[in-house]
């Protein structure tokens, strides 16, 4: 990958989280609920913060097993799903319908959910929709 790809690359993850925050904005906006903090991940209960640590432990294990198994077993080729981005992208949607169902069923303001549902589903839309366009066509992966 030459300057030019890398800075092209930049640009556009760059503008990608951009558009996921605008969105998340907006839709916080439109239905009156709380901004969430960057990069802080606030539990509602007890209960919830150990559900959570409880698929973050089991990702990480399901991480090293896949590692373990891709990495010295004699196969030709890994499977997709035993692809470290694929655990990833699996463990991001586990916690956030995680936190969709505790916000539905524990928080005050009850539309904290949809807000929180709807930022995962058009993240997860931008994210294929990027991977599937082959970043949208600016490089030939």
């Amino acid at each position: 990958m030459n300057k030019s790809e890398l800075g092209t690359l930049l640009i556009l993850l760059i503008v990608v989280v951009l558009v996921i925050n605008i969105f998340g904005f907006v839709i916080r906006k439109l239905l009156g609920v709380e901004r969430k903090k960057w990069f802080s991940y606030n539990h509602l209960n007890e209960r919830h913060k150990k559900l959570d640590w409880l698929v973050r432990i089991f990702f990480i294990i399901l991480l090293f097993i896949s590692n373990f198994y891709t990495n010295y077993n004699d196969i030709f080729g890994a499977y997709w799903y035993s692809d470290t981005w694929f655990i990833l992208i699996c463990f991001i949607i586990t916690s956030e319908l995680l936190r969709v169902f505790m916000e539905w069923k524990y928080a005050e303001n009850k539309k904290d959910f949809i807000a929180t549902l709807a930022e995962m589903l058009f993240m997860i839309s931008i994210v294929f929709l990027t991977i599937v366009t082959d970043f949208f066509g600016l490089f030939n992966i």
